[in-house]
């Protein structure tokens, strides 16, 4: 797809500054333009790229006044950051706009689909399984038997959405997630065997959720384990039978979510972080990158550490703990001269 600076000026209401009729049909970094591309400059530590760039057009703020000549066209815009976002976004869109079903595929009885399906190749659906307008389902995928799914989700190669799960509309579900798996449900028995509790629950996740690469959401023991609207997934993310993640709470990758714990809104979760059970964590909640919590949060904390504590008390703390091979010292020395006054009193 090809659009000239003028075109894209008109998406993006901005003002050309060069030839209007200039021509790109890709998108790079500054540093890595070349002719047919189109950049951006929004961080003034890239400036001096702008005036080597071989990109054919580049979005700038307004405010960009250029030092000497320009090869480049200028898209001028009140946010080249919020700009360049919004056409990646168009761009996204007019690359995803697959139609059609595509053979070999199993389609089984009583599926309804809306308009502009397009189901890959070696997909399956099972049974009694209704999909919304605009859904994107790309190869190798498979959905469960009374699967119902919402308007305009993609789903990405090699998903796996077990039966009953309920999915909103506008989602986005990367390769190799699988939702509805069993919750890790087990009685001990007497001889040390386990006896496996059925999982009869199902997983709902609701409108404009993102789900990354290989993120695991297994299904509740009974009711749901529930994805409020909003909610953005990193990769490789464990979220356990009966979990609860509250509206726009963003988690990044390899954090694991052990059973039936319920977390608030506007949550900001980082890597790594490990979640006990049968928690509640609060509205406005920020766990640093490899915390552990094994205890309910009130709104508004900010933690770190394992086990964790508050962000302030942890980083006070971190500077002592650094300095404990010098107080160390510093205490056996002192020790060595109260011993030695000791001595020297009983002399």
């Amino acid at each position: 797809m090809k659009f000239t600076a003028e075109q894209i000026a008109g998406i993006l209401e901005g003002e050309v500054v060069g030839n209007p009729n200039a021509e790109v049909h890709e998108l790079s970094k500054i540093e890595e333009g070349k002719e047919g591309s189109l950049t951006f400059l929004s961080n003034p530590k890239y400036n001096n790229y702008i005036y080597s760039t071989e990109a054919t057009i580049t979005i700038v703020n307004k405010s960009f006044i250029p030092e000497s000549e320009l090869k480049t066209t200028l898209i001028k815009v009140e946010d080249a950051y919020m700009a360049f976002s919004k056409l990646l976004e168009f761009y996204d869109q007019a690359k995803g706009q697959k139609i059609g079903i595509e053979q070999p595929t199993v389609i089984s009885e009583n599926v309804k689909y809306g308009e502009k399906l397009y189901l890959g190749s070696f997909s399956y659906i099972g049974q009694n399984v209704t999909l919304g307008d605009n859904v994107k389902i790309y190869p190798n995928c498979f959905i469960g038997d009374n699967v119902i799914i919402g308007n305009n989700v993609t789903i990405f190669a090699g998903a796996k959405i077990y039966s009953e799960t309920v999915i909103g509309n506008n989602c986005i579900i990367h390769s190799g997630v699988v939702i509805g798996a069993d919750g890790f449900g087990f009685a001990p028995n007497t001889d040390g065997t386990y006896k496996k509790i059925p999982q009869i629950g199902n997983v709902v996740i609701e409108d404009n959720v993102d789900i990354g690469s290989c993120t695991t959401i297994d299904r509740a023991t009974m009711g749901s384990t529930i994805i409020r609207k909003g909610v953005k997934l990193d990769n490789q993310i464990q979220i356990a039978h009966n979990v609860e993640i509250g509206e726009n709470t963003v988690i990044a990758a390899q954090t694991g979510i052990a059973g039936s714990t319920k977390i608030g809104r506007n949550g900001m979760i980082g890597g790594q972080v490990g979640i006990a059970g049968h928690l509640t964590i609060g509205d406005n909640v920020r766990i640093q990158a490899q915390a552990g919590l094994a205890r309910n949060i009130k709104d508004n904390e900010v933690l770190q550490g394992s086990p964790a504590f508050g962000y302030n008390d942890f980083s006070k703390s971190y500077v002592h703990f650094r300095n404990l091979p010098k107080l160390v010292a510093e205490i056996e020395e002192l020790k060595k001269q109260i011993l030695n006054q000791k001595n020297g009193n009983n002399g």
